[in-house]
């Protein structure tokens, strides 16, 4: 009797901890893609784009205004974002799926580009655009601009490894990434072009910020709960069902 319930006395306290950290991942991640959407307010802040051809990173320059504030942003939202999934994964390998690494890796990414800021307005400024062709500014600039890199690809693979490993399901989330692969086709040439030509990246770079987001709410809200089950990916199944089948019976 006593065994019995010691195993019942821990179960019921790996299944709290289990919840507790279930919340907090939840409440922590969208704490995180809070901050990491203060780009929402720069339109209604007169002056602080100046112009619509610009990325959104340009108005974080060393040395422009809110410049300090909105690297911190950026950097404790990876942080924040960084916990979340640790949380989720610290559940077990039901809650992660192929594409939890690349997720973390998105994280580290996102709050690296606020630890490392750019030197200039590379995209405001044609000055500071011929200086970072010829490798001309700080290297902080370019730790910056490589994690940017890193951000848009960590994300990029996660989502398409969401996308495979809920392949043929009519869930939610399925759905959500089958359609954020499909608007990637169309906005990354548009991403693209806005790069190379300098103009409207104010408007291409939001798609991508919402778009993420979305990756980001669906991933800690859905995965292993709402979209059959990260369980559902062939590999985890496989090892589910062998697990069963080798436990002892009685």
């Amino acid at each position: 009797m006593g065994s019995a319930e010691q195993r019942a006395g821990r179960d019921r306290g790996d299944g709290a901890s289990h919840e507790w950290r279930l919340g907090a991942s939840e409440v922590v991640g969208v704490a995180g893609l809070v901050l990491y959407n203060w780009w929402v307010v720069v339109p209604f802040v007169h002056g602080m784009l100046p112009s619509d051809n610009g990325f959104f990173s340009d108005i974080e320059a060393s040395g422009l205004p809110h410049a300090t504030l909105l690297q911190h942003l950026d950097l404790l939202s990876g942080v924040l974002l960084l916990a979340a999934l640790a949380l989720r994964g610290s559940l077990g390998r039901q809650y992660r799926g192929r594409e939890w690494g690349w997720l973390v890796g998105f994280a580290v990414a996102a709050g690296a580009g606020g630890k490392f800021s750019y030197a200039c307005s590379s995209g405001l400024s044609a000055v500071c655009r011929a200086q970072e062709r010829r490798l001309q500014l700080p290297l902080h600039h370019y730790v910056h601009m490589l994690s940017g890199v890193l951000e848009f690809a960590t994300i990029t693979t996660a989502v398409f490894l969401a996308a495979r490993r809920t392949r043929g399901q009519r869930t939610g989330s399925a759905r959500v990434y089958r359609s954020v692969l499909r608007l990637f086709y169309v906005a990354y040439p548009l991403l693209a072009l806005a790069y190379l030509t300098d103009r409207l990246g104010a408007f291409i770079e939001p798609v991508f910020f919402l778009s993420f987001t979305v990756v980001i709410i669906t991933h800690l809200f859905g995965a292993g709960l709402n979209d059959g089950g990260i369980g559902a990916d062939p590999g985890i199944r496989r090892t589910t069902s062998l697990s069963r089948r080798d436990a002892p019976v009685g």
